[in-house]
């Protein structure tokens, strides 16, 4: 067998698009919020304002569910790598809210009329995150009755969160519009 090195070295060129680098940006800027939000203490144990949800909002008003679908599952799968909390229970939580804000919202989108806007998109996907991680933990991890007693406080405090975030897209959003227009 002739072991010679080989003198031509071949390149893979990926071909990126525009779309992808946006993808890439806003993934990037929604992990910045949810590793240095993972720094802070939360008022109730696992209860956090989800303020990353925030660029998922604006993104799916600016530039459509599919990209923040993009923006969304790979925030929880990078943004999990890097606090090192991939394929534990804090993990699956996040990725089953995830997943659950966002078929939600996509089934917002579909609604005749122009749309729920940003508060109306967080409120519901803030619901819709609550909701699914609290079946998860239900039908995973806490086989409990005595769990559904949080509930109604989990259920509100998602209000809550998803009204200040929907506040803040409503606020950023001009100014995220003059920049892309």
């Amino acid at each position: 067998m002739d072991m010679k090195p080989d003198t031509e070295q071949s390149l893979i060129s990926i071909k990126t698009t525009r779309q992808d680098h946006r993808i890439a940006w806003l993934t990037a800027l929604a992990i910045t919020i949810h590793i240095a939000e993972s720094v802070f203490p939360s008022p109730l144990p696992g209860v956090k304002p989800g303020l990353a949800n925030v660029i998922t909002i604006a993104v799916l008003i600016l530039y459509g569910w599919s990209t923040a679908v993009w923006v969304s599952l790979l925030r929880v799968l990078v943004g999990s790598i890097l606090i090192g909390t991939f394929l534990t229970p804090t993990f699956t939580l996040s990725l089953a809210g995830a997943v659950s804000s966002i078929l939600v919202l996509g089934l917002a989108t579909l609604l005749p009329g122009r749309g729920l806007g940003p508060v109306g998109y967080s409120l519901l996907a803030a619901q819709a995150h609550m909701a699914g991680q609290f079946l998860t933990a239900y039908w995973l991890f806490i086989p409990h009755e005595g769990l559904f007693g949080l509930l109604p406080l989990l259920m509100t405090m998602a209000v809550v969160f998803g009204l200040v975030s929907g506040l803040i897209v409503m606020a950023m959003l001009p100014r995220l519009d003059d920049k892309t227009s």
